[in-house]
């Protein structure tokens, strides 16, 4: 037996998802990543509790699908930044593509875990771990304290760090 909530979006699936698909396509492109991120949205909606009345489906839907696709255009420029970085690895130094997809999907759960932070947390954690600043140097950057700069690394490393134990 359907929940209420499955009867509604599959409702919805019945009624949006070819619009949905086209409105994606126009987007992306590409009819089979519109499939996807169309699939992606609906199954999000099974996983969601849905309000027990939507005045706006498409507008709702909308919303769902736009977040997937920052989400897929965020991976893909993700993607092509560890593609560039191992094509200037010397090929002996280049890992194995299991490792290689490991180190990938860690990249992506690092940039989700960042940007969830306030802009001023993964700025100076960003300058700590990439560019090396000490937290005096963040604080100057940042025209904070260095207490708070120093939390906002912390902060920073303590969110993925935090990762280890979501997986």
């Amino acid at each position: 037996m359907e929940s209420a909530n499955q009867q509604q979006v599959h409702a919805l699936y019945s009624h949006h998802h070819g619009w949905l698909h086209g409105w994606l396509r126009n987007r992306l492109g590409c009819t089979h990543r519109a499939a996807d991120l169309a699939h992606d949205t609906f199954v999000r909606l099974l996983s969601a509790r849905l309000p027990p009345r939507l005045d706006a489906p498409r507008a709702y839907l909308c919303t769902i699908a736009k977040g997937l696709v920052i989400d897929h255009w965020r991976r893909r420029d993700l993607e092509q930044a560890w593609l560039d970085t191992l094509a200037a690895w010397p090929e002996a130094e280049v890992p194995s593509p299991e490792h290689r997809l490991v180190i990938l999907e860690a990249l992506v759960a690092i940039d989700q875990a960042l940007d969830e932070l306030p802009a001023a947390v993964r700025q100076a954690f960003l300058w700590a771990q990439l560019e090396g600043l000490s937290c005096p140097q963040i604080a100057q950057r940042l025209g904070v304290s260095l207490a708070t700069a120093e939390r906002h690394v912390a902060k920073g490393l303590r969110r993925c760090y935090a990762l280890r134990f979501e997986s």
